[in-house]
């Protein structure tokens, strides 16, 4: 339960927040704890979209994020109190919602929580990885080193995403404009060009395949688009919901990493991730069971999320986290190779560094190198399109006037 409070400090201050506890006496007790005297304890309401009624649709882009945790790790390397760096920081953020977050934050903080446990009721704003490294951090007493850890990761996160959706912008335009301009034509140019058909040669001019099969696809659009746009609709819709539950979403996965070329891309990312993640985690004393449960939720991929739920077991077992990933079917030989050099050394946080940083550059590279083949691609994809509905059209229509002349 949250109470809220107003109270006194030792030396006359007056101090008003929440607190998180069992019942109204925990409370009273837990503030006396805190060395301040309660004056008002009252059970809280739930606040839509702080605290237990989150809104799960906002979002905080990844750019306030950094900027949050670089500032906020160079105050606590300056020995600036939690409370006083959080209350400094939250109204930096250009996000109206991430300065909600952060005050609220700041006041479950001024009231006794951990900062870790403060997080955690943010999921959509802090992930599973980032609340896990705080809680380290906390009980390490180097919540300065792995903030400035957690700040480069969601660099190089972000900068992984916003590479991968440039690289998805122009063949989803492209591949938009196309399906709208092809269902533009079938109904409305194609049926004008079949009345010309008719007048030139008849009900039974004979067309070649191809134009038959376009003016057929015209009819069909042109009496049954109203019931098929609403069929496609629902049909969309209950696939991206199957995808969103577990059975579904480990199946997509699973599609996705059999796709030739997209499969290549999704396993970099995903060593990238697991790499950089990995060795943050280890670095801030994680042990390796804990981290590779917190590093599978952070992957992005169900079923390398299973593969490494595996390998802690085989872990636990007693076996060493490079041998169980030597005979991995997604982590190429020199990720467990290079993590054996960090077993054998002590330095699996730095070898694992520069795994993450080799990946990522092979993200780059690749993302690079699709963008320059689809860009090829799409634009012989459209030509062949209107090559097609061209020869479809303009060719019957030419030998028709020739009959006509003759």
């Amino acid at each position: 339960m949250h109470f809220t409070y107003k109270a006194t400090r030792a030396d006359g201050s007056n101090i008003h927040g929440t607190i998180e506890a069992a019942d109204h006496t925990a409370a009273i007790a837990a503030l006396a704890h805190q060395g301040l005297h309660p004056l008002v304890v009252k059970e809280a309401r739930a606040k839509k979209g702080l605290g237990g009624g989150i809104k799960f649709g906002q979002k905080v882009k990844s750019s306030d994020l950094v900027i949050f945790v670089r500032q906020f790790s160079t105050m606590i390397s300056a020995g600036v109190p939690l409370a006083r760096g959080l209350s400094t920081l939250q109204e930096s953020p250009s996000s109206p919602y991430f300065r909600k977050v952060l005050a609220d934050i700041t006041k479950q903080v001024e009231s006794g929580s951990q900062l870790a446990d403060a997080f955690a009721k943010y999921p959509n704003v802090f992930d599973e990885v980032f609340v896990n490294m705080v809680r380290a951090g906390e009980e390490g007493g180097i919540l300065d080193e792995i903030l400035k850890r957690l700040a480069l990761q969601v660099e190089q996160n972000a900068s992984m995403k916003k590479k991968v959706k440039s690289a998805m912008t122009y063949p989803i335009v492209i591949l938009s404009v196309t399906i709208i301009a092809f269902f533009g034509i079938m109904l409305f140019i194609m049926p004008k060009i079949a009345k010309i058909f008719s007048q030139l040669g008849g009900p039974g001019a004979q067309l070649p395949i191809y134009t038959r099969a376009l003016l057929e696809i015209s009819h069909i659009c042109q009496h049954y688009a109203l019931l098929m746009l609403p069929i496609f609709g629902f049909i969309i819709y209950f696939v991206m919901r199957y995808i969103k539950t577990p059975k579904g979403k480990f199946q997509f996965h699973a599609l996705m990493l059999k796709v030739p070329v997209v499969k290549t891309l999704i396993t970099k990312v995903a060593i990238a991730r697991f790499s950089r993640t990995f060795s943050s985690l280890m670095a801030a004393g994680v042990g390796v069971l804990d981290a590779l449960a917190v590093t599978g939720g952070a992957i992005g991929n169900k079923v390398i999320e299973q593969e490494l739920a595996l390998a802690a077991q085989q872990v636990k077992e007693g076996k060493q986290l490079s041998e169980v990933l030597a005979i991995s079917p997604h982590f190429p030989r020199i990720v467990s190779q290079m993590l054996a050099v960090g077993e054998e050394t002590g330095k699996t946080d730095v070898v694992l560094v520069k795994v993450a940083d080799f990946y990522e550059e092979e993200v780059s590279v690749a993302i690079d190198g699709l963008t320059s083949v689809i860009e090829p691609v799409m634009i012989i994809f459209m030509g062949a399109g209107v090559g097609l509905i061209a020869a479809s059209v303009m060719g019957p229509i030419a030998n028709l006037s020739t009959h006509i002349g003759n």
